[in-house]
């Protein structure tokens, strides 16, 4: 007898994730409600909150009573949150990021502090520390709860309202991590204040990123709030950082897919040379910097292919240009062996990323955004001579 034919059963089912984005000043002022809601909007039977506090060196530097005031605000809030040993200062940028051993101490310590699955792990700091306390804090009991309180600019129009958590591995930006939603994203404004310049325009880049190609409206406000951004106004930065994290939201929840697992990333316009330059710099040029030179390559590249007109392409770069960007780097004079320029490694990995099948995203004019699954490494290299020459002049 012929044995049956195999029948697959298919598991099929949907899970609903939902998470606050709150946007606030005095995070740690005990008269600020925000904090304490986010943290116990699930608690049961008025049940406190087990939560233990991890912050940036470079966010406690710069705001050297932090402790102190977080100390006061759990204080204030003990009928509703339960600290866990005492707030912990952890290295800043990306270093943490470079280094596994970090994570894997961090998950075995909160392991031992015994947080379970309905305890909060909060997080104050830039996108690296995020990402590093993120990953680590997925690993137990297959993910405590994150809460995210992003100190600068990227991390609050960016990286800290999203889904992803990650660490890098041999030079590879990312390599390791996994999409764990927050449990909350707490995003004080007044932080920004003490930002560097170039941290303080790290998140304009992204702003400009998701204008180009997903709001035109967007686009031409940055082009008329660039003098007040360079000039570091407040309001103006709110705004960029805002409608940023709103229009990142919104592809999250509504472009079908969160996790990625489609063969593109939509939202990384720029980004495959960026995490190359970061690299290739050994992280002396920072994300915002290299974002912003990714956009230039990739939109010079769009015009000479023909997809971008000339208008819409100098607006672009005159934008990266009155904001302050940089117009060249050092790092990418660096050649691979083949004589090839090394930031063209960029596109493989971002190959690998996909699961093999190339998908970049290209604008076809302010707004607008396709994909495509080629990329002409001899017209990268020769954008890439221009933008030189031109930084040159």
């Amino acid at each position: 007898m012929n044995a049956p034919a195999p029948r697959a059963q298919v598991q099929s089912f949907a899970v609903r994730f939902d998470y606050p984005v709150v946007f606030t000043r005095g995070v740690f002022d005990p008269g600020n409600p925000a904090l304490a809601e986010v943290l116990a909007r699930r608690a049961a039977d008025r049940r406190r909150v087990r939560a233990a506090l991890f912050a940036d060196a470079g966010l406690v530097t710069a705001w050297p009573d932090l402790m102190e005031r977080a100390a006061a605000y759990f204080r204030a809030h003990a009928d509703r949150i339960e600290t866990v040993g005492s707030p912990r200062v952890v290295p800043g940028g990306e270093p943490i990021k470079n280094d596994p051993r970090f994570a894997w101490k961090l998950a075995d310590e909160l392991l031992r502090a015994g947080l379970d699955r309905h305890a909060c792990v909060l997080v104050a700091g830039g996108g690296a520390v995020l990402d590093a306390v993120g990953f680590a804090a997925a690993l137990p009991h297959r993910g405590l709860r994150l809460v995210r309180l992003p100190s600068t600019t990227l991390a609050q129009a960016d990286s800290g309202v999203g889904v992803k958590n990650g660490i890098n591995r041999g030079g590879v930006k990312n390599a390791l991590g996994v999409f764990a939603p927050p449990f909350g994203v707490v995003n004080d404004l007044d932080w920004l204040r003490t930002l560097s310049d170039a941290d303080w325009m790290g998140g304009v880049a992204e702003a400009i990123k998701v204008a180009v190609i997903r709001d035109a409206a967007f686009f031409r406000e940055l082009g008329a709030l660039a003098p007040d951004l360079r000039r570091r106004d407040d309001a103006a930065m709110e705004r960029a950082v805002r409608r940023c994290a709103e229009l990142h939201l919104e592809h999250i929840r509504a472009a079908g897919d969160p996790f990625e697992q489609g063969t593109a990333r939509p939202l990384d316009f720029g980004h495959w040379s960026a995490h190359a330059l970061e690299s290739l710099s050994r992280n002396r040029v920072g994300h915002g910097a290299a974002v912003a030179f990714g956009i230039r390559l990739d939109t010079r590249y769009a015009w000479r292919r023909g997809w971008l007109d000339a208008a819409a392409a100098d607006a672009v770069t005159g934008l990266l240009d009155r904001c302050g960007f940089p117009k060249w780097h050092t790092a990418l004079e660096r050649r691979s062996r083949d004589g090839r320029p090394a930031v063209l490694e960029g596109i493989e990995r971002f190959r690998e990323h996909l699961g093999g099948r190339l998908a970049l995203t290209f604008p076809r004019g302010i707004g607008v955004a396709f994909e495509t699954d080629e990329a002409d490494p001899a017209l990268v290299e020769r954008c890439l001579d221009e933008l030189r020459q031109a930084a040159r002049q």
